[in-house]
């Protein structure tokens, strides 16, 4: 059997010349915001090159397509843009506001 990881979500992605790090987390089951939401805690680091890096995310692409066709996912109706990619939300998402994963390096 092969070691399975499960993540909540990107902290930030960190580009380093030919180097990209991508800083997962998970919502911890301990620590709460004042808000009472679990505060989201690093668990795990994945490293890339930056060719393999640009391969992994023309993968979620179309897997992303895929879930979008399937009606999984449905992107935001006001259809923002950042780099010409539309917002996607989960469908079956509670309608709390969320943080954006967005890494310094890309601001």
């Amino acid at each position: 059997m092969h070691a399975e990881l499960y993540t909540d979500g990107i902290e930030e992605i960190t580009v380093s010349g030919t180097i990209v790090r991508v800083d997962l987390v998970s919502l911890s089951p301990t620590e709460r915001d004042a808000n009472n939401v679990p505060k989201r805690v690093f668990s795990q680091r994945l490293i890339f090159s930056v060719e393999s890096f640009a391969n992994s995310v023309d993968v979620m692409q179309k897997a992303l397509q895929g879930l979008v066709d399937a009606g999984v996912v449905r992107r935001n109706q006001s259809a923002e843009s950042h780099n010409g990619a539309s917002v996607v939300r989960d469908a079956l998402a509670p309608s709390t506001p969320r943080s954006h994963n967005v890494s310094s390096n890309f601001r």
